[in-house]
């Protein structure tokens, strides 16, 4: 009998869980649960197997939307600690792997349907090879830089969204000094997540809204909402052209995430790509750099099976 794994995407609000075989994602496995309903993750876990009538499973691998040092994790905006030996009890498999949420959406990028992946902006050709970066916008904000090796994709763990903030001018400015009143160390994901965009609609004086109000509101034409949107995308190309400077990712810069497939269809216009260029004489490189979206809700879970076979074959 083929061995199943068992992987899970954490989220700040939601876990996506699934079965998968050495092959890959078994599709229709894959089911959604509501954090707030379960005490932990482990909990969810079992709920999930019990759902699916008790495979055994014979590894784990999840990620986590928050930093994970070694066998422990801790979700940044919602209260679970996880524990390898509370899933190790929970799910029968001694062989736990636990990532964070954007390492996995790393490992996923050559798994993807082509029909998944949506150029914004064309770029160049990549070369063979070439570092690509993973930018996820939702409950949080984090980032993953994806090598290509000889053993295959090594993707290092970031907290990128609890960096700071770049220097702005302007009404980026204003807004970031108004983001520091709450948020001191003015981190990336206080402006650049649906709780950042949130806040951005606050600085402008508007009452308590979620992300998708203010997104609809913007497609009735409220003005105050294009002016949310605006800040936010143009602070994401700012934020964004910083990074990428970083890592230089010639195979290309992917946004994924909830937030960023609600503003996906605004960055043209509103200045997205304008800001992520502007980098002085280096704004050529920064133009040659193409710009996916991700809309695959699953690329997580491919990720964590990519990341199970590949600690397989070099475990």
């Amino acid at each position: 009998m083929t061995e199943q794994w068992l992987l899970a995407d954490l989220g700040g609000t939601n876990t996506r869980v699934g079965l998968a075989t050495p092959s890959g994602l078994i599709t229709d496995s894959a089911r959604s649960y509501a954090n707030a309903e379960y005490s932990g993750l482990a909990t969810l876990l079992a709920a999930y197997l019990t759902d699916m009538g008790r495979p055994i499973v014979s590894a784990l691998c999840a990620g986590v939307a928050g930093p994970v040092r070694g066998p422990a994790a801790h979700l940044t905006n919602h209260s679970w600690f996880i524990d390898s030996a509370d899933l190790t009890s929970a799910t029968g498999t001694g062989r736990v792997i636990l990532i964070n949420d954007l390492q996995a959406q790393g490992y996923a990028l050559d798994d993807l349907a082509p029909d998944s992946v949506t150029p914004l902006f064309a770029g160049a050709t990549a070369p063979k090879g070439a570092t690509r970066l993973v930018l996820g916008l939702g409950t949080g904000c984090n980032i993953a830089v994806v090598h290509d090796t000889t053993t295959g994709l090594l993707v290092p763990p970031s907290e990128s969204g609890h960096s700071s903030l770049p220097a702005c001018d302007g009404d980026l400015a204003a807004l970031i000094s108004h983001l520091a009143e709450t948020h001191p160390h003015r981190p990336i994901e206080c402006a650049l997540s649906g709780p950042g965009l949130q806040n951005i609609w606050r600085f402008l004086g508007g009452a308590e809204a979620t992300p998708a109000k203010i997104i609809e509101a913007l497609a009735a034409g409220d003005r105050m909402a294009g002016q949310a949107i605006e800040l936010f995308a143009q602070l994401l190309g700012k934020a964004a052209g910083d990074l990428a400077l970083t890592h230089l990712p010639m195979g290309g810069l992917y946004l994924i995430g909830g937030m960023a497939r609600a503003i996906a269809p605004h960055l043209q216009r509103l200045g997205f790509h304008d800001a992520f260029t502007a980098k002085g004489p280096y704004a050529s490189i920064m133009r040659d750099i193409p710009i996916r979206l991700i809309t695959d809700d699953l690329a997580a879970l491919h990720g964590c099976a990519r990341c199970l076979r590949q600690s397989q074959v070099t475990g």
